[in-house]
């Protein structure tokens, strides 16, 4: 995946022996990110020596060396790569010395623990060698771009977790679907993407190393240089948090605005909006552990929180962030927020009428916030071959899209790759990718096998239960003292009642009328003493994207079968008489 991150991976057949193959991460990770920060600051590091000799407190400090470098981070240490290892009795110490000069911002290897692992190393013997080597490499920006810099490290992520059995893909997704995306989400026409000065924000509450949040600041600037997108972001991992932070670092980003913890349990951005939101979060991650807490929000929060909706199945927690990422969409009276996330299929159609995910999606769809879903091909993420969708939300959609949704099939938009990743063998290609931004662009003159666009009803149903009379031993209905018969509840049954059934005129009465109109046609024609129970009806929604692109592929004709069944008895009877000679 990356000739970099190979060559700073086979720095780890330094630690065989003493460390586990499951171990090298705990010391490759944080020694690769010293060292590019290392070279970052090399230019620098004798102005910030005078600077840091001058000025005592570290606000003033900090104001000062912004002016001088234009870098928000600093390191006040008299030790660097170049000079670590002329004291050779002295390595550890002076390691840890360099470590904890760096800036207050620069917390990254307290999350690595990387302190423990430098005693480690230094008791084995080991250290001087491994920082030799890294000292050897060269990281600096304008030798290692900050898209080949992500590489490595997705590489050296993939390798270690490989190592230790573990699942990369909760990590990192892959850069293809991050530019379908990155695309996608940028799609209309906003003049904060397009006019200098103007600050546009996006945020991802799964961020892990950073990848999603640095590829789409990279898109941004090579359409407008003169664009400005602040990056918020927060990661529940320790090593995936400390290598996101460390990549906003190296290119200029704010690292305040990257906050360590669990998104659900504890919102590091409280009370703040964006103007673009972005996730690829956890497909069917449990989430009982969190479910006091967040039951106990949901409660506390009222109509107006971020849980409000509805709540999934604890086995699923992918629709929570979902509904989080819909809370963080800045207001349309200030602009709008547009959501891109990526989830697999079970959020389209689990959980039946009144159920949590169809509350959540009934949410969504009667105000009005989907844009578009966009299947993608299978075989796409390191870690799943299973189907994946994009879901593009706007709460202040363009015009001809208000009250529509928009599904666009891109599975067959895929190339093969030369060398799989674990289970990613496929990936979008830029003229892959083109096709799909087309449909999106083209909307009601789409192509209809790869494009369809449906109104926000047409997803919607009424789920009515239907009983039957209990009856006695004469076979006559069972009543109550009313004369009303009594249901029999081994005969009890429901039907799912489109919305669009028929051609129902609209106003107060529409629901019965539909309901009323189906039971006529589809049930009381075949059960004649049914009747509905209008007490348990409920409302539902659902996305069947499947259905809408099925197309019915006729089965052979039984001529071909049998001329192909005795093609193949005639080869195993030629066969047999080889045998018999």
């Amino acid at each position: 995946m990356s000739a970099l991150g190979s060559f700073i991976w086979s720095i780890a057949d330094q630690l065989r022996g003493p460390y586990r193959p499951n171990q090298y991460g705990n010391v490759i990770l944080p020694l690769t990110i010293l060292r590019r920060l290392d070279c970052i600051l090399e230019p620098d590091r004798e102005t910030v020596r005078e600077l840091a000799a001058k000025f005592d407190n570290p606000n003033r400090l900090k104001v000062e060396v912004k002016k001088a470098t234009g870098r928000t981070f600093y390191n006040t240490s008299n030790y660097s790569f170049a000079n670590l290892l002329a004291d050779a009795d002295g390595l550890a110490d002076n390691l840890n010395d360099y470590i904890d000069r760096f800036s207050p911002e620069v917390d990254v290897f307290e999350y690595f623990d990387f302190k423990k692992e430098i005693l480690a190393l230094d008791k084995a013997e080991l250290l001087r060698e491994v920082v030799k080597s890294f000292a050897a490499i060269d990281l600096h920006p304008e030798v290692v771009s900050n898209s080949d810099m992500g590489d490595s490290f997705e590489y050296i992520i993939r390798k270690f977790n490989e190592a230790a059995n573990e699942t990369s893909g909760d990590h990192y997704t892959p850069r293809d679907a991050i530019k379908l995306l990155v695309d996608l989400l940028f799609a209309e026409e906003d003049t904060g993407l397009s006019e200098a000065g103007i600050v546009r924000t996006l945020y991802d509450p799964t961020a892990g190393t950073g990848g999603m949040l640095s590829l789409a600041q990279e898109h941004l600037l090579a359409q407008n240089p003169d664009a400005r997108l602040s990056l918020f972001g927060q990661e529940y991992n320790p090593q995936s948090y400390a290598i996101c932070k460390s990549d906003m670092l190296a290119k200029g980003n704010d690292p305040t605005n990257i906050a360590f913890g669990n998104t659900l349990t504890d919102d590091a951005f409280t009370n703040r909006q964006f103007d673009f939101c972005m996730s690829n979060p956890p497909y069917g991650v449990d989430w009982k552990q969190y479910a006091k807490a967040i039951k106990e929000e949901r409660e506390q929060a009222g109509p107006y929180g971020r849980f409000a909706p509805g709540l999934p199945a604890t086995s699923d927690g992918q629709m929570l962030f979902l509904l989080h990422l819909v809370h963080k969409m800045r207001a349309p009276e200030d602009g709008g927020g547009r959501v891109g996330i990526v989830m697999n299929g079970s959020p389209l159609f689990n959980g039946g009428a009144g159920s949590g995910p169809s509350e959540i999606r009934r949410y969504l769809l009667e105000n009005d916030l989907v844009e578009a879903i966009v299947a993608l091909p299978t075989n796409m993420f390191f870690n799943t071959g299973i189907a994946t969708y994009i879901w593009i939300l706007d709460n202040s959609k363009q015009p001809q899209r208000e009250g529509k949704v928009q599904l666009i099939d891109g599975t067959s938009y895929w190339t093969k790759m030369r060398k799989g990743l674990g289970s990613k063998n496929r990936e979008i290609s830029d003229q892959d990718r083109e096709k799909v931004l087309q449909l999106h662009r083209d909307f009601d003159d789409a192509d209809p096998d790869h494009s369809k666009v449906l109104t926000n009803d047409e997803f919607g149903y009424w789920t009515i239960t239907v009983e039957r009379p209990l009856l006695d031993d004469e076979g006559e209905p069972v009543t109550d003292r009313k004369g009303k018969p009594k249901a029999d509840s081994k005969k009890r049954d429901t039907e799912n009642v489109p919305f669009t059934y028929g051609e129902s005129v609209g106003g107060a009465d529409a629901m019965s009328e539909i309901i009323q109109a189906y039971f006529d046609a589809e049930v009381a024609t075949h059960v004649p003493d049914a009747w509905i129970d209008h007490t348990k009806t409920k409302v539902g929604y659902e996305i069947p994207f499947t259905r809408q692109f099925y197309k019915y592929i006729p089965p052979r004709p039984l001529a071909d079968i049998d001329a192909d069944l005795d093609k193949q008895v005639a080869k195993i009877l030629e066969l047999l008489r080889e045998v018999e000679k």
